[in-house]
């Protein structure tokens, strides 16, 4: 039996500064995971064979992350029927624009869960990682749960902190 992990592919490594989100919250849940660069239109043969190899050995969601009108979720989609999760970059002359137009619009039967652009949806991303895994993982979920709540309270706290010093 493979153990499970979440598949992390950027379309170039200068994605890395805004999937290092990513990573950070998959870290917080103590979910394994992998992290490569492929490119649909670059590489798609390494594509393929990586997503491949990956669910042989237990990957069950992939994370894809690309700028421009760069189309990795949907090359990874059409590739696989695990989750697959598109994070749309913030560059170019467009500021991630056409990369969110690109990850989204994907034809019906091939779905990519798309999160916002740059590192709020790079975040998400991980979030969303662990609640899909959480559905199979009673423990999963109970962390996602907690964190979920302490982020309410940590919230009110600083709502509480604030009125205090308004008077």
């Amino acid at each position: 039996m493979t153990s499970p992990f979440v598949a992390i592919l950027m379309g170039s490594d200068s994605d890395l500064p805004v999937m290092q989100a990513t990573i950070d919250i998959l870290k917080q849940f103590d979910i394994t995971h992998e992290v490569r660069v492929r490119s649909a239109h670059r590489t798609p043969e390494a594509t393929k064979a990586y997503v491949q190899d990956a669910e042989e050995r237990g990957c069950k969601v992939f994370i894809c992350a690309a700028g421009l009108a760069a189309h990795l979720a949907g090359a990874v989609a059409g590739m696989t029927t695990r989750p697959v999760i598109g994070v749309p970059i913030d560059c170019g002359p467009l500021q991630g624009h056409d990369a969110l137009l690109s990850t989204v619009m994907m034809p019906g039967g091939i779905p990519v869960a798309t999160v916002a652009i740059g590192k709020a949806g790079a975040k998400n991303a991980g979030y969303l990682a662990a609640q899909i895994l959480g559905v199979a993982d009673q423990s999963m979920a109970d962390k996602v749960q907690a964190e979920r709540k302490a982020n309410a309270k940590a919230l009110l706290a600083k709502d509480e902190a604030m009125q205090a010093k308004l008077g």
